[in-house]
């Protein structure tokens, strides 16, 4: 069940490129989308969970929960309006090298042969896709693709704070999570609008508020799913788990149009997509394990 709760998860953000596509079209900037659907989110469960926000004042963790989600959205959401989706998907992938590092470092998991296996075998993946006739080295090129690796980063930092915060109501981390990605994109949307870099929201034009809806309800669902997952599987297995997502997103924007398939996407989605399956079969920590690790974060804030 936490393997399929995490997938679900994959599917959503997997696809979500779409409607935020969508979006932008009838001209509001990723980026605003995302405060605002993630700020009705906040405000409807505040007023319908206020004792959510008790928790706060003693696991002062929650906000850096927050801060690194809203990282996490705003990176990826500007970046798979901005470059090809695949591409974008897979450099966000870069995750399990991170989420492994972390967990390394703060949670006291150190990482096992099969882990560092499969994160090979996924990264493996990512530089035969990145890895283009006319580049040198698989690096990122654009904006779109450092978006797409610095939200990775912030993907792992938030995994590893869902377990280090696994104590706390799963209400006070949804939301969270939620006011995290209100705050944070707005506070860039604001900045963006401010520097001439992204226009303001078109609020007369309408069009956009039912893939809005479409999307916040997706959201809210994805979030508890991957609060049920992660809270219950290794940081490793959930990050390579997740990167069912390239599967989600290759499928979605090769049929619609957003993204091509040479032979080496084929070989490097398949070589990623084996990492998550072997993933989703691998053995989660032994709960007194997890308990020694859970002690061992103390160098978190």
């Amino acid at each position: 069940m936490p393997a399929l709760a995490l997938i679900f998860n994959a599917f959503v953000w997997g696809v979500s490129w779409f409607p935020f596509r969508q979006i932008e079209g009838h001209g509001l900037h990723p980026v605003w989308a995302t405060c605002l659907i993630y700020a009705a989110i906040t405000l409807a469960m505040a007023l319908l969970r206020r004792h959510a926000w008790a928790p706060f004042a003693r696991q002062p963790g929650l906000v850096l929960l927050g801060l690194a989600a809203g990282f996490t959205n705003v990176g990826f959401n500007w970046a798979v309006t901005q470059g090809d989706v695949v591409r974008v998907v897979l450099l966000f992938y870069l995750m399990p090298l991170w989420s492994v590092l972390l967990a390394w470092a703060f949670l006291g998991e150190r990482p096992s042969l099969g882990a560092l296996a499969r994160v090979a075998l996924a990264l493996g993946g990512v530089a035969v896709v990145l890895k283009s006739p006319e580049a040198d080295w698989p690096v990122p090129a654009s904006l779109a693709d450092w978006l797409g690796v610095a939200a990775g980063f912030g993907f792992a930092v938030t995994n590893i704070l869902l377990r280090r915060l696994r104590s706390a109501p799963g209400e006070s981390r949804a939301l969270a999570m939620f006011g995290g990605c209100a705050a944070m994109a707005g506070a860039t949307a604001l900045v963006g609008t401010a520097l001439g870099a992204m226009p303001p929201p078109p609020l007369a034009d309408t069009g956009w508020w039912g893939w809005a809806l479409l999307l916040g309800t997706g959201f809210v669902f994805a979030n508890i799913c991957l609060q049920y997952g992660a809270a219950r599987l290794a940081a490793s297995a959930t990050a390579v788990i997740m990167l069912s997502e390239v599967l989600f997103a290759s499928v979605s924007s090769v049929t619609l149009g957003a993204s091509s398939m040479e032979a080496r996407i084929w070989i490097g989605g398949a070589l990623i997509v084996a990492a998550a399956v072997w993933s989703s079969f691998a053995r989660a920590p032994a709960a007194g394990d997890d308990r020694r690790s859970v002690s061992a974060k103390d160098s978190i804030p």
